[in-house]
């Protein structure tokens, strides 16, 4: 279901994703689209989502595509690492990154991608949320940046059930029966006044805040339900899924646990001194008698 018809000239690898992802995706999923209109019909901008599953660039790209536009993608640099696979993304125009040391290289392109009129995809949250309900947790700052930077409009998605059709950290599709994908498309967010400051960490933060909160709301929208008034933050709360450490409060709280150990080893041995020398007094006193 096309809702604007494509202006863009696709090329040799959009037409055989288009051929293969798009017949799939019909066939396993069904959609509910809300507020599509409000994706521009031309110009660059930024989609922001909340990130729930490795289903979730597939979905994206659908409803991108529905409403006439294609799709960037900041990728993982490893992705670029076969020779196949490399020539297929970088024919599609995505944008690798690199984890360590230059991130630099992709916001730039990423930049430019924006001011040559296309549309970038971001996950503010860089990786798969690791709250335990699937509410958005605390973010990155690339969207922010790049919006900052350009000018361009961010439009904040909420988005949910494609963590149905591939659970977070999974290789098992569940393809039957059909999952209903919903994404809700909100007007752009305010940062308007943070693009006459100067760009300072804070300017940058706060923007990046705006984006998440905006994000949520329309998740919020989705689900019919309130998002928790704090976001999961991974560097105090700790990694679900085991891949980016326990975070500080686990850390702490491991801490806590050997210094209460400690102090019991301790008291027990105290106990054991206290008991052998009320018994040598015993044999002393006997002894003595």
């Amino acid at each position: 279901m096309s809702v604007r018809k494509l202006q863009e000239r696709r090329g040799w690898a959009f037409s055989v994703a288009v051929g293969i992802i798009k017949p799939t995706l019909l066939a396993t999923t069904t959609r509910d689209w809300r507020h599509g209109e409000r994706i521009p019909a031309s110009g660059g901008f930024v989609l922001a989502l909340n990130h729930i599953s490795h289903a979730d660039p597939l979905t994206a790209a659908h409803i991108v595509y529905d409403h006439g536009r294609l799709p960037r993608y900041l990728a993982k640099s490893g992705l670029f690492s076969n020779a196949l696979l490399g020539r297929f993304m970088h024919a599609r125009g995505q944008i690798p990154v690199e984890r360590e040391g230059k991130g630099a290289v992709a916001y730039a392109a990423a930049v430019e991608a924006v001011r040559r009129g296309e549309c970038v995809v971001v996950y503010p949250e860089g990786s798969i949320t690791r709250d335990p309900d699937g509410w958005p947790m605390t973010g990155k700052s690339g969207a922010a940046r790049i919006a900052l930077e350009t000018g361009c409009p961010v439009l904040p998605v909420g988005q949910w059930g494609a963590q149905r059709l591939l659970p977070p950290y999974s290789k098992k599709l569940h393809l039957l029966p059909r999952t209903r994908i919903t994404m809700s498309v909100g007007e752009p967010v305010d940062l308007q006044d943070l693009r006459a400051r100067e760009l300072t960490p804070d300017v940058v933060h706060e923007a990046a805040d705006r984006i998440l909160a905006a994000i949520t709301a329309q998740l919020e929208e989705v689900r019919g339900e309130r998002a928790p008034a704090e976001r999961y933050d991974m560097r105090v709360l700790g990694d679900l899924y085991g891949k980016y450490g326990r975070g500080t409060r686990a850390l702490e709280q491991e801490e806590k646990d050997a210094q209460e150990q400690d102090a019991q080893e301790q008291d027990a041995q105290e106990q054991d001194a206290q008991e052998q020398d009320a018994q040598q007094g015993t044999r002393n006193r006997r002894e003595s008698a």
